[in-house]
C-alpha cells in the first residue's frame, strides 16, 4: 500500500488541492510505521515550500 501511496502522490502532484486529498486519504489506510515512512519520503521527494507546507499541515493532524 505504502508503494501504491507514493505512485499516486507522484501522479497528482501538479494540483496541489488533489494532493492534499490522495496524502489525506492514504493515511487512513496506512499503519503508523508506515506513515512515518511515507513522511520522510514525501519531504525528500516533493521539497518545494508549498509541498513541505502541505506536508507538515497533514501529517500533523494525523501523527501526533
Amino acid at each position: 500500500m505504502l508503494e501504491l501511496t507514493k505512485h499516486i502522490l507522484q501522479r497528482v502532484s501538479f494540483d496541489k488541492i488533489l494532493f492534499r486529498k490522495e496524502l489525506t486519504k492514504a493515511l487512513k489506510w496506512l499503519k503508523k510505521e508506515e506513515a512515518l515512512m511515507l513522511q520522510a519520503w514525501c519531504i525528500a521527494t516533493f521539497n518545494s515550500e508549498e509541498f513541505r507546507a502541505i506536508i507538515r499541515e497533514v501529517f500533523k493532524k494525523v501523527i501526533a
